[in-house]
């Protein structure tokens, strides 16, 4: 596979925009080297890939046919459809689904036994490059071709390879998580507010402060425990705040959300 690679986009939603410009500012592509289908009536985003320099194209075998690396960024319902159509021309291709609940055995059916497929997890901080994406590999698929997908995606964040098993809990924690946080930072907010903080400034300090902690999780590798610990003094406010989640139950709120998301994820995917 070349150095700059040759990728191409079977539909062309927000979350492919934020790849493909991840992908060209990380100088793995360049707009020239990377084209994309759409449905005719899909004008805003035809106009949003044509804008940083992409071909586009209203049938899907041409793109194909142009790239090396294809990311199937179609509605889970349609993808069938569309990798029908691009089996004639998918040999010795790498595909790369972002179809959520698509599993590796319903791709690699549908496509040529001589092309590869990978099955990708992004999440919507991708649109920042701030995304927490994993992969899994198909049967036919190299030690090389992993290679290049580990580079694709942590040009938009960072990337983990994992079992399939482990789609449907991932879903639920990092593809749903951003809705969980978006909840947590409008409470957060909303409380400022309540306590007499203007309402932008208690956004700004909302999000800043949970991209902060995470931050601090991540990069210090210790425990969310220890680091709490570290904010909370005895008889002090943070110690009331805690208590008063504790009493809440927020944890079991927040945990339960992952898991009846795993459940809704596995009766979709029809895993059990």
């Amino acid at each position: 596979m070349s150095n700059i690679l040759k990728i191409g986009f079977l539909g062309g939603g927000k979350m492919a925009q934020a790849m493909a410009k991840g992908f060209i500012s990380a100088g793995l592509t360049k707009s020239e080297n990377m084209t994309a289908s759409f449905h005719p009536s899909d004008v805003p985003n035809i106009e949003a890939f044509k804008s940083f320099g992409v071909e586009t194209f209203t049938e899907n075998v041409s793109v194909v046919k142009r790239s090396e690396v294809i990311f199937v960024s179609v509605k889970p319902s349609v993808v069938p459809t569309v990798l029908e159509n691009v089996r004639p021309v998918s040999d010795e291709k790498l595909f790369l689904s972002i179809a959520m609940g698509v599993k590796l055995a319903d791709l690699e059916k549908s496509l040529s036994s001589k092309a590869r497929v990978i099955r990708v997890m992004p999440n919507t901080p991708a649109l920042v490059r701030s995304g927490a994406s994993v992969y899994v590999r198909g049967k036919a698929v190299t030690q090389d071709d992993c290679s290049v997908t580990q580079k694709l995606l942590e040009a938009i964040g960072t990337c983990e390879e994992v079992a399939e098993s482990m789609m449907d809990p991932v879903t639920a924690l990092s593809g749903s998580g951003p809705a969980y946080i978006f909840v947590l930072i409008e409470a957060l907010a909303d409380g400022g507010v309540r306590m007499g903080l203007p309402r932008d400034l208690a956004y700004r300090l909302a999000s800043q402060t949970v991209l902060g902690a995470g931050q601090l999780v991540r990069d210090t590798g210790r425990h969310p425990g220890q680091l709490k610990d570290d904010v909370t003094s005895p008889a002090g406010s943070t110690a009331a705040g805690l208590a008063f989640l504790e009493q809440n139950a927020f944890r079991h709120a927040v945990a339960g959300a992952v898991e009846a998301a795993t459940l809704r994820c596995r009766e979709v995917s029809g895993n059990k």
